[in-house]
């Protein structure tokens, strides 16, 4: 595998102490990878705050937020935030939107009746003000009236806006109104074939995958490590994630047989492992990145497991 087949990226765990945050930036960015990711996860830290701060710490890693839920934030005042950042650091923004995890959104009062059209309706006049555009958009849940960014708030360099999404019919969303399409964990080539084919974009778009990742010399220790981290996979909000695999049908007779996600993880047979996490020698790991890479995705982001997530990422750089 050769650097030029994609970007390698590495994702901040959204539970790693404070007083970590800017070491592990730091850390990453010496190591070699070519973005950090941040995620903002109800409960835990602000996704734009963050990125704030391991910018100001870095000096060339891209920073990516992923997600920002659509329904959390007014589009005029997150426009605001988002261009405030790519003016400070311009060129190392990515931004990604999504519909946020229905459960979360529910228990804030934020879930629309329509989550398309939100999050279709958000993306493009975030766009739009980002560019500087003065905009007039009357949706069903978005409305902007006569509202720009001064010249002087407008980024010299207009940050991607990615959509974070996994349905059929999001993914057309995102195909036809965002640059790029962020696929959270496990994403697999058959994922990404399938995800692409509902995206049918017609011009430039990235693809950005986020999987579980762990690097060991001895392939059991790093199967193991991930295999906690997969337990969610056969739930049915991941069931888009799956179905394109050759062994759904098996993974989702085990997952009706075991009473609990824990007990799934511990069930699933190492070959499943294998192909749902990027995982093992590191000469395994980047033939599982060069097999992501050829199947169309352009920025693959490795997720750090275990309790040491600065030991972790020293492992999973030995992948650059």
């Amino acid at each position: 595998m050769t650097r030029r087949e994609g970007a390698i990226g590495v994702l901040m765990p959204r539970d790693i102490p404070a007083r970590h945050i800017v070491a592990f930036a730091r850390r990453a960015e010496a190591h070699g990878f070519d973005e950090l990711w941040v995620v903002e996860d109800l409960g835990f830290r602000g996704g734009l705050v963050q990125a704030a701060a391991v910018l100001g710490a870095t000096e060339r890693v891209r920073v990516g937020v992923g997600l920002l839920p659509a329904g959390a934030r007014n589009v005029a005042f997150g426009a605001m935030e988002v261009a405030s950042l790519a003016q400070l650091y311009p060129g190392r923004v990515d931004i990604s939107v999504g519909h946020g995890m229905p459960s979360w959104m529910r228990s804030v009062g934020a879930w629309p009746g329509s989550p398309l059209a939100l999050l279709s309706e958000y993306i493009t006049v975030l766009k739009s003000l980002l560019g500087g555009q003065l905009v007039r958009y009357e949706g069903r849940y978005v409305r902007v009236d006569g509202v720009r960014l001064e010249e002087s708030a407008v980024p010299p360099t207009v940050p991607p806006v990615l959509a974070g999404v996994r349905g059929p019919k999001s993914l057309a969303v995102s195909g036809e109104v965002a640059d790029g399409t962020l696929l959270a964990e496990p994403v697999t080539p058959a994922y990404v074939r399938e995800s692409l084919r509902r995206i049918a974009a017609t011009r430039p778009h990235r693809l950005v995958a986020y999987n579980i990742a762990a690097v060991d010399d001895d392939p059991a220790v790093a199967l193991a490590a991930v295999r906690p981290a997969l337990g969610v996979v056969g739930e049915p909000d991941w069931r888009a994630h799956v179905a394109p695999l050759p062994f759904y049908g098996d993974l989702a007779a085990l997952r009706s047989r075991c009473d609990s996600p824990e007990e799934f993880a511990r069930a699933m047979p190492d070959a499943w492992v294998r192909q749902l996490a990027v995982a093992g020698t590191p000469e395994q790991a980047r033939a599982t990145l060069a097999g992501l890479f050829e199947a169309g995705v352009t920025s693959a982001v490795l997720t750090p497991v275990g309790g040491d997530y600065l030991a972790s990422l020293d492992a999973l750089a030995r992948v650059l």
